[in-house]
């Protein structure tokens, strides 16, 4: 009886001590404070930095810490040293919903840079809408995102512009009528192929039309079925609706098919990894992008051999649009003279922002509008369209 006594106490005092290491809060999480710490002002950004889209979410942390070293360097922000805290959100609904409560619960975080995909900022978005965090992303394209809330920003084109650029390429610029989609099967690829469609239905008077769409899987090796579908059906241009990692191999299977087909893709696919991944392949490809690393402007050319000095590589569209959103968000504070978050939120409604990417000014649905530049790989580099 004594020697049950004995493991009965001991099994006690483990649960005790496990509970109690339990409680306690985890030193690798960055979002776990209730009141804010003196002195600091934190910024999250919230994206894939793993799996196969975490070139952008790297690139989102990257230019978000070169703007608040830049702003550091000269005090900060209301005198307070400004802190960036990175989130993985595995680009997955799912995790991004978990890290808006993560990010919330820390009331030094006065906003959010990100998610990446639009699918992924909706699902995070309404957390933050009722919270009164703001968020900005430099990515989201989907006509939905910021109707969500009047916290919810987005530093990037709706799809719809985009996808007007894009075939302006197609039909005006390379003179192509037989027009074949490949998309990926996501929320994001779905609404825009249908966009494109539309968009080619209202453009009839031209003679273009939609030969064949086929529909794919993201982050498959082998799109050869979908070739052979869009290639027997007679297309001459194919509007790739997916990132890099899309364009990258379909360029590479579809050329060994019918090598002088044209592919024309999004600015999301505007990256140096295209051209890794691409090689010869991806040569001709053509997109609409609203910032080009080649400009000759001082200011665009002294924030690019910034970047790359930094990290080795050539900033994209979307990691410049990161960057000027975490300005914009720390110029907002400043505008404010507070860290009040609808403070804040006005300031930055409000803002008139001359960025590497442009002129930023939000409209009434928190949206902007902004000029693209028409962009050609050329000799393994980035061109703009003569």
């Amino acid at each position: 009886m004594k020697r049950v006594l004995t493991v009965a106490l001991a099994l006690a005092l483990s649960v005790s001590v496990l509970a109690g290491c339990a409680s306690k809060p985890s030193t690798t999480s960055p979002a776990t404070s209730s009141a804010p710490s003196a002195g600091v002002i934190k910024i999250a950004v919230a994206g894939p930095m793993t799996g196969d889209n975490a070139e952008y979410g790297k690139g989102f942390v990257n230019a978000a810490k070169m703007m608040a070293d830049q702003w550091n360097a000269n005090g900060g922000v209301l005198g307070k040293k400004i802190e960036i805290v990175q989130f993985d959100d595995k680009n997955s609904g799912e995790e991004a919903s978990s890290i808006a409560q993560k990010i919330i619960s820390d009331k030094d975080i006065i906003g959010v840079i990100g998610h990446f995909a639009s699918g992924v900022c909706m699902a995070a978005a309404p957390t933050y809408t009722e919270n009164k965090v703001i968020e900005i992303s430099p990515s989201a394209s989907h006509p939905d995102y910021s109707g969500i809330g009047e916290y919810i920003f987005r530093n990037n084109t709706v799809i719809d512009v985009e996808a007007a650029a894009a075939l302006d390429i197609a039909i005006k610029d390379l003179g192509k009528k037989n027009i074949g989609i490949i998309s990926i099967k996501t929320d994001w690829g779905t609404k825009t192929a249908a966009i494109v469609k539309d968009l080619i239905a209202k453009q009839a008077s031209s003679g273009a039309k939609v030969v064949a769409h086929e529909e794919v899987m993201e982050g498959s090796d082998d799109y050869s079925p979908a070739i052979t579908k869009l290639n027997a059906a007679g297309s001459d241009v194919v509007i790739c609706v997916g990132m890099y990692n899309l364009i990258a191999p379909v360029a590479k299977q579809y050329k060994q098919v019918n090598p002088k087909i044209e592919l024309v893709g999004f600015s999301n696919a505007y990256s140096q990894q295209l051209l890794d991944l691409g090689g010869k392949a991806v040569e001709g490809v053509r997109f609409p992008v609203i910032f080009f690393s080649g400009s000759t402007d001082p200011k665009i050319k002294g924030y690019v051999d910034e970047y790359n000095k930094r990290y080795g590589s050539i900033p994209s569209a979307l990691t410049s649009q990161a960057y000027d959103s975490t300005g914009m968000l720390l110029e907002a504070i400043k505008a404010a003279g507070s860290t009040d978050r609808k403070k804040v939120r006005d300031a930055l409604a409000a803002i008139k922002y001359d960025g590497v990417t442009g002129m930023t000014v939000f409209n009434e649905k928190r949206d902007v509008q902004k000029t693209f530049v028409k962009v050609i790989i050329k000799d393994g580099k980035f061109e703009a369209m003569k």
